[in-house]
């Protein structure tokens, strides 16, 4: 699958990040944050779990589910 990647600032200067299918905008309920583009049409496995680069975990899941993958924040 191809995806799109954004990413936000956060506190501390570290970032969240989103994924979407690269046919997708982005989704409705995270339309009011300024998310910035990092990268368009990444290639990943169908089934990959995670994406290490951007800390998102669980990334076919969260897609399956939501239409979207974000970062986990902790």
């Amino acid at each position: 699958m191809r995806l799109d990647i954004y990413r936000r600032a956060e506190t501390g200067g570290k970032f969240s990040y989103l994924a979407v299918p690269e046919t997708r905008n982005i989704p409705e309920e995270a339309t009011s944050t300024d998310w910035q583009v990092e990268v368009r049409a990444l290639e990943v496995d169908d089934d990959a779990e995670r994406l290490e680069d951007y800390a998102i975990d669980h990334v076919s899941q969260q897609i399956a589910e939501k239409g979207y993958a974000v970062t986990a924040l902790h």
